[in-house]
């Protein structure tokens, strides 16, 4: 049976691979049933994306427990009918397909909303349902160019490169699954569902601080710093013998802490970088004294002198050193799965953690249709009519 906070909320889940996907994920971790709609034969693209099991990706195992698929192709006017039928019981549609997609279905707002008022619509695209970019094929690398963030991650003069994950897809969804719930308290007052609009590039604008009140203010247009972090200082990642440490010692109190630490009381107890304003001025000067201390030492000797002086500061993670982590292991952050050949797997754990009602990992990814007939039973079709529409392929 399904738990956790969202129990009894039905979701119906369109499009494919990660944004639209990853929000109905983070619904069913915490007690949502999820119905994934996918092609018949080939399924969602991320089912073979980076590296299979079995024929499968292990990414699968993550983006899609705790649902159900039903495989129907949504281009045939029976699955058309059949999406009518269960949005017409369902309290959430989710949808990433280019804009006009689900209105050339006769599946777009207006439609679905005259069959269920009460329904809440996310429909996450690369620039929105509206505007002179709608109708551009939007994918998430492009979406964290346009909103501004590629253009930070780099060394000076460097070619900017990707952050290394589907980032602005995750801020999107993210995004996505907060006007969810915003939307599902209104309707509560209400009664009336919504259309949630997310576009890629406005989630990863959205987390870009202060980039354009700099800007509007006084016309400086940020330009990549490394590993610093521009205007706060001193934080930065610094050499060791072995490998390289993360440290941020931007406090005041802080970074009294650290220079007394590293041996620098001269530095810690300058009035002139007493606040962040004087150290910004003079960074160059701290960035140099802390990395010729670390440099002499081992990314363990650097860690435990800065956590004897509680400066924050912390290894660069690789995976492995993340299955390795306590923390990682205590916190439930890594949770070990049995698939159905029996082989064991770790996937990530779920996140946030409610201390009353927490989310769960009820149920692994579902293979292609191994829900279509229950749910097709569960909307009234019988078992004549779902042996037609198998024939006839448009079910799998």
């Amino acid at each position: 049976m399904s738990t956790g906070p969202l129990a009894g909320l039905k979701v119906l889940e369109l499009g494919q691979l990660i944004a639209g996907p990853f929000a109905a994920k983070t619904l069913a971790d915490f007690g949502a049933e999820v119905i994934k709609i996918e092609p018949p034969g080939s399924g969602d693209p991320l089912r073979r994306w980076r590296l299979l099991k079995d024929g499968t990706s292990v990414w699968w195992q993550v983006q899609s427990r705790n649902k159900r698929s039903l495989a129907l192709d949504l281009r045939q006017r029976e699955a058309q009918d059949i999406v009518r039928r269960l949005a017409a019981e369902a309290d959430v549609l989710i949808e990433n397909f280019r804009p006009g997609a689900m209105e050339g279905w006769g599946l777009g707002p207006e439609a679905l909303h005259a069959l269920n008022p009460r329904l809440v619509m996310l429909r996450i695209s690369g620039y929105g349902q509206s505007g002179p970019y709608r109708d551009k094929p939007g994918f998430g690398v492009v979406a964290e160019a346009m909103g501004g963030l590629r253009h930070l991650t780099a060394e000076p003069g460097q070619v900017p490169v990707r952050v290394g994950v589907s980032i602005g897809d995750t801020l999107a969804s993210l995004h996505g699954v907060i006007g969810v719930l915003m939307a599902l308290h209104e309707r509560a007052r209400s009664g009336r569902g919504q259309v949630i609009d997310v576009a890629l590039y406005e989630a990863v604008f959205n987390c870009m601080e202060s980039l354009l009140p700099e800007y509007s203010a006084f016309g400086v247009v940020r330009e990549p710093a490394g590993s610093a972090l521009p205007g706060i200082a001193p934080s930065n990642a610094y050499r060791c013998r072995d490998g390289y440490v993360l440290v941020a010692g931007n406090g005041d109190s802080i970074f009294r802490r650290l220079m007394h630490a590293i041996g620098r009381d001269d530095l810690g107890q300058d009035p002139q970088l007493a606040d962040n304003a004087g150290r910004v001025a003079r960074v160059q000067e701290i960035d140099a004294a802390i990395g010729a201390w670390t440099a002499e030492r081992t990314v363990a000797e650097v860690l435990a002198a800065l956590d004897a002086a509680e400066v924050p500061a912390g290894r660069i993670y690789t995976v492995a050193d993340i299955a390795a982590d306590p923390h990682y292991r205590a916190r439930g952050m890594i949770e070990r799965i049995t698939l159905a050949d029996g082989s064991a797997l770790e996937v990530p754990g779920i996140v946030p953690k409610l201390s009353r009602t927490p989310g769960a990992h009820r149920r692994n990814a579902p293979a292609l249709g191994a829900d279509t007939d229950a749910v097709l039973r569960e909307v009234g079709l019988s078992e004549e009519q779902i042996a037609a529409l198998r024939a006839r392929g448009i079910i799998a």
